[in-house]
């Protein structure tokens, strides 16, 4: 969608004015709660701006002048108190500072409809530009909620109809590396524990799961599949079921950091944290002094934010080249627990 398209599917403040049949001055008063309006005529805004849907114009910014006014981004994250989702917050606040603006957060939950009230909160407070992990599949709503000249940027999922740069992991790619790494210690019966399968980078780090066990022969089973984990909890009560099958897993690849916390905390309680392998998808606090110690798909999203925040100050900046995909590399951290030897129990 170009410019021109965005900008006409967006009511302004004179289009609201001419439907109430009063001034634009008229108007603003009314929207920002101004007194000594006549009631009749706050009745007409009011009926206006429910029938146009209209909303604030965010595009006068402070920020995108760079001149050390106080300004703000909002940054609208999976899980703020996950521990990637922190680390993540943290980088992007680094730079920020740096710029002299503030971030305001909030965390998405994986829930579309949140997704789309938090923005629509954004834009009305008007903050200058959006950093955005997407809990929805479609970001084409973002054409009419945020304004043209405001930068977005996506940051851990790319966005699909919504053009807009991007900064990303290679989810299939690292997936593949931890099966693979699984399966060249002898293991032939690999679970996959996964999060919610409409997530894209759930679906991407299935799809390297997949590829790993084609690459080396070796049969899929859909008994070993489990999908929709959304918390550590459902993780350890999914592995209790994996391991009553008539022929279990010997190994475990669990594709988030809340799914491997909730394994390994159900293959301690079972004192088979020594018997069954486990390599997962993100890194977590203190997953290098268990014992045995986690091996893990790490991602860096310190990495990831600092490009996403640099990306965004460039458009800011006045950068108007091309959007563009950033993939920051993962790395395999062997520390034990993905190197046990197949096991039966």
């Amino acid at each position: 969608m170009n410019p021109l398209q965005r900008a006409a599917r967006r009511p302004t403040l004179k289009d609201v004015a001419a439907l109430a049949g009063v001034s634009m001055k008229t108007v603003s008063r009314v929207v920002n709660g101004e007194a000594g309006v006549a009631p009749a005529k706050v009745s007409a805004v009011e009926q206006a701006v429910r029938q146009l849907d209209y909303r604030p114009n965010v595009t006068a910014s402070s920020l995108r002048r760079l001149d050390g006014r106080t300004a703000a981004v909002a940054v609208l994250l999976e899980d703020l108190a996950n521990p990637f989702s922190a680390e993540l917050h943290r980088a992007l606040e680094d730079v920020a500072h740096e710029h002299g603006v503030l971030l305001f957060a909030g965390s998405l939950d994986e829930s579309p409809e949140r997704e789309k009230r938090l923005v629509r909160a954004f834009t009305a407070r008007r903050a200058d530009a959006l950093i955005l992990a997407p809990a929805s599949s479609d970001q084409s709503y973002l054409a009419y909620e945020v304004p043209e000249s405001t930068p977005v940027v996506f940051v851990d999922r790319a966005p699909t109809g919504f053009d807009a740069d991007a900064v990303v992991v290679d989810n299939m790619e690292g997936a593949r590396r931890a099966v693979t790494h699984l399966l060249e210690h002898g293991h032939r019966r690999i679970a996959f524990l996964g999060d919610l399968p409409s997530i894209t980078t759930a679906q991407h780090r299935f799809a390297g799961y997949q590829e790993a066990l084609r690459a080396h022969g070796v049969p899929f089973d859909p008994d070993l599949v489990v999908h929709g984990l959304a918390d550590a909890d459902r993780a350890a009560r999914s592995l209790e079921e994996l391991l009553r099958l008539t022929d279990p897993p010997t190994a475990l690849f669990t594709a988030q950091n809340d799914i491997t916390v909730g394994a390994l905390r159900h293959l301690q309680a079972r004192g088979l944290e020594h018997t069954i392998a486990i390599v997962g998808f993100d890194d977590f606090p203190l997953a290098d002094l268990l014992r045995p110690a986690v091996t893990v798909i790490a991602q860096d999203p310190t990495a990831i934010g600092r490009a996403a925040a640099e990306r965004l100050f460039a458009r800011l900046a006045g950068d108007s080249e091309p959007c563009r995909t950033v993939v920051i590399p993962t790395r395999l951290i062997v520390r034990g627990s993905g190197e046990l030897p197949p096991f039966r129990l």
